[in-house]
This record gives structure tokens, sequence and C-alpha cells, in this order.
């Protein structure tokens, strides 16, 4: 199987693409339910499950066939693509992954990639706990400027570095270490010098919890990020999240 198959009509090219990447509280995956939900996307096409824990399950709203570990969500009338992973890539497979995932985004047209992610929140510095979310910027991305990221310069959002001593140590491209991060090092790390597309990874500070409101903020960053490109008037919850998100209430009867 290659890395991706469609399943519908569509065109990339063009497109903003927002990437999650699987990380601390699962924040990437749960901002991209939030804007599938609330733009209305389709799935539009699956990606090869071989590199990730293996995973199925009913599709939102008994939509009709069945929710893969990878897929690909948009519209023709929208501005942006949403990739949604609902399990971890294993570990025997994570370059191989990585190596894929750019050589797809690197052919597919798109003219600008967001990736989206968690950091642990107790690893904070005094200075960070200033605002809740961070971006690194590739250093082989091009500026951002002039292109659909241009806006990401107006907002408070200042740039991550690692409170973790190993964060600047023997890394080519400087992506400093990011606690809870999964991927977004190796990922950012991976990045060829030859890259064309303008990119960017947004980090939001979370710890284990109900972190809907932690998506919330980062989908708001990351829709603000793109200014007039994509515009999101309410935020829509998928219904699947009122169906156990975080466990079913307890029975208060338990204290009395």
């Amino acid at each position: 199987m290659a890395f991706y198959r469609p399943l519908a009509v569509y065109k990339l090219s063009g497109k903003v693409l927002i990437v999650p990447v699987v990380s601390v509280a699962n924040v990437a995956q749960l901002a991209v339910d939030l804007f599938i939900a609330s733009l209305k996307l389709d799935r539009v096409g699956v990606f090869d499950p071989k590199y990730v824990v293996p995973v199925v399950g009913a599709r939102e709203d008994v939509a009709t066939g069945i929710t893969t570990p990878m897929e690909l969500f948009g519209k023709d009338d929208s501005n942006i693509a949403v990739i949604q992973q609902h399990s971890p890539v294993l570990k025997c497979f994570k370059q191989d992954f990585t190596d894929d995932l750019l050589e797809f985004i690197r052919n597919s047209g798109v003219s600008a990639v967001i990736f989206m992610g968690g950091v642990d929140m107790s690893n904070r510095t005094d200075a960070q706990m200033l605002t809740p979310t961070t971006y690194i910027l590739p250093s082989a991305s091009p500026p951002l400027a002039e292109g659909p990221l241009a806006p990401l310069a107006d907002l408070p959002v200042p740039p991550y570095f690692s409170p973790m001593p190993q964060g600047l140590q023997n890394n080519s491209l400087h992506v400093p270490f990011i606690p809870g991060g999964g991927l977004s090092r190796r990922i950012l790390s991976s990045i060829p010098g030859s890259w064309k597309i303008p990119a960017v990874c947004l980090l939001q500070y979370v710890i284990e919890a109900d972190n809907r409101s932690d998506a919330q903020a980062l989908a708001v960053v990351v829709a603000r990020s793109l200014g007039n490109e994509v515009s999101v008037p309410n935020w829509t919850q998928p219904t699947s999240w009122s169906h156990g998100l975080f466990g079913t209430p307890h029975d208060q009867t338990l204290y009395g």
C-alpha cells in the first residue's frame, strides 16, 4: 500500500495542512477534532496503517465505514486540510514514518504546514508560565512573513526553548528537547535543507486531564495564525466527545 490512498477526488495543492503529533494529553488530536467538527470537513483519504498501533472504530455520527489509524480530512471550499492520527507510531518505525510523512507533505503541493503537539506543563520555567502556547520554527523552513502563516508574527506566542540541558546538545538543526512531545522533535529535525514549504510547530503546555479547553485554546491559535485563510465562527465539539471521552461521571452515592 502507498503511504497515502485517496478516498475521494480532492486536491491538497495550495491548502494549508495541519498535522497533529501524538504527544502528551493528545491535545493535538483533540484540536483536530474541533477543526473537523467545526468546519464540517470530510474524510478524503487514509494513510498506510503499518507504521502505527492497529486500531479501528466507528466513525463520527455513524458515518459509513470505519475509522482507521490515520486519515486526511478536507473540503474543496476550505483553505485547510487536516490529518487525524488516532494511535501512536510503533517504536521500530519512527524514522520510516517520519520520512514518509515529510515526503508526502513535500509532494502534496500544500502552501504551508502546521505541526501541533503537546509539551509537559511540569517542565516549564517561570518565564514559560506566562503563555500556554509556544512555537518552533524549523531552520529549514522558508520565512513565514509573506506566506499564509504570516499572521503568527502578530500573536503573543513566544518561541519555544527547552528547560532541559539535553535540549542544547548534539542537534544539527537546533531543535530543542520537547518533554512529552512525542515525535515532534524527530519530525522537525528530519526536515531537509531543500525544504520549500513554510512550516511551524505550535506546542501547547498541558498535563493529562480533561483537556478539551486546552485543545480549543490550541485550535484558536492555529486559526489565528492563518488569518483570513480560515474562519471558525463557532467551535463545535464532536458528538463523540459526549460519550465517555474522559470517562463517565462517578456515581455520587459512592461519596455518601
